[in-house]
Parts: structure tokens; C-alpha cells; sequence
């Protein structure tokens, strides 16, 4: 038993060490090379300030709408719904979300709908949405605002973020700044 006490209290000095001291502090050295230094984007919009890292509801058909949420787009609850591809619950709120998609989208078949414009994101608070969910949207927001269907085209290529350092995550759009850059064109 004498055997096994020392190099358990080795153990756990290193892991604090290492878990409580080395790995923050990598990590805390990375976010100061990125250009926010580790701090949230704020973006300034008249009066109010929004943080460009977390999801924001937008449902009103003059712009382009976000991925829903399983929080409600609330920053302090952030989780997904538990809820798995089987469950009758999560169906059925998928196909409402599909449904009311395909009403607002004259034209645009079941299958040409976005996965992430009807399922929400594993936080709850994904700020973007892919490519194709903008460009799915375009002709609704050219309809309604009365912008040319290329102008809106080219307001989406200009908001695309790309992979980080072309290769690593898929290319998307933040609903945020992409909304923000539509009203822009007045």
C-alpha cells in the first residue's frame, strides 16, 4: 500500500501543475496571437454593441436568418437540446422548421435546404451558418428589400470566411456581419 501512495501524490502534483498551470498558460499565449488578443469582437452598430462570436436571432424576412437555437440565443445558457435524430420531439420541430422555411423560399425543394438552417448547433450559439444557408436565402432578401439578385450574390462572396490558413474548418458566413453589411446597402 506504501508503494502506491508516493507516486499517486507525484501524480497529482504534476497533473495540478500541468492541468492548473502549463495548459492555461498555452493556452492563454495563443489567444494573445490572434487578432482579437483573446477577447470577444465587438461590433458597433449605432447604440448598441454585439459580439461577433455569439449567434443573435434574426426572423424577420428583410434579413438573412441564423441557425436556430436550442437556448434561444441565449449567451449564459449555452447547450444543445439532447435531443437525438430519433427522438419524435426533435422531428417534429425540424420538420416546423422546414416547413416554414419552405413558405417563406418559393421554389426551393426540401432537399436544397441547408442542414444547418433547420438544426441548431451543438452550443446553441453558432454566429454563422454556411455558405450555402446565405446563398439559399438570396433571393428571398433580393425579393423583399429590392436589391439585385447579384448585388446580394456579391454582399455574400465579400462576408465568406475562409478555412484558417486553408485548411482547417469549412468556409462560412456570420449572420451578425452579413446582416450588418446588408443594411449597409441602402
Amino acid at each position: 500500500m506504501k508503494s502506491y501512495i508516493m507516486p499517486s501524490i507525484r501524480l497529482t502534483l504534476v497533473t495540478i501543475l500541468v492541468f492548473s498551470g502549463l495548459y492555461p498558460l498555452l493556452i492563454w499565449t495563443i489567444a494573445q496571437a490572434t487578432p482579437q488578443r483573446g477577447m470577444a469582437e465587438r461590433i458597433t452598430e449605432g447604440s448598441r454593441t454585439y459580439y461577433a462570436n455569439i449567434g443573435y436571432s434574426f426572423s424577420d424576412e428583410r434579413y438573412f436568418w441564423s441557425r436556430p437555437s436550442a437556448v434561444g440565443y441565449h449567451a449564459a445558457g449555452s447547450a444543445g437540446s439532447n435531443k437525438g435524430p430519433s427522438n419524435p420531439d426533435y422531428l417534429a420541430q425540424v420538420r416546423a422548421r422546414i416547413d416554414t422555411f419552405i413558405s417563406h423560399h418559393p421554389g426551393i425543394r426540401k432537399a436544397d435546404i441547408p442542414v444547418d438552417l433547420v438544426t441548431a448547433s451543438g452550443s446553441g450559439l453558432d454566429p454563422h451558418i454556411s455558405v450555402q444557408a446565405a446563398r439559399v436565402q438570396a433571393e428571398r432578401i433580393s425579393r423583399i428589400r429590392g436589391i439585385s439578385r447579384p448585388n446580394v450574390d456579391a454582399l455574400i462572396e465579400n462576408q465568406v470566411e475562409r478555412p484558417i490558413l486553408g485548411l482547417f474548418g469549412p468556409s462560412r458566413v456570420n449572420v451578425l456581419k452579413l446582416n450588418i453589411a446588408l443594411d449597409g446597402l441602402r
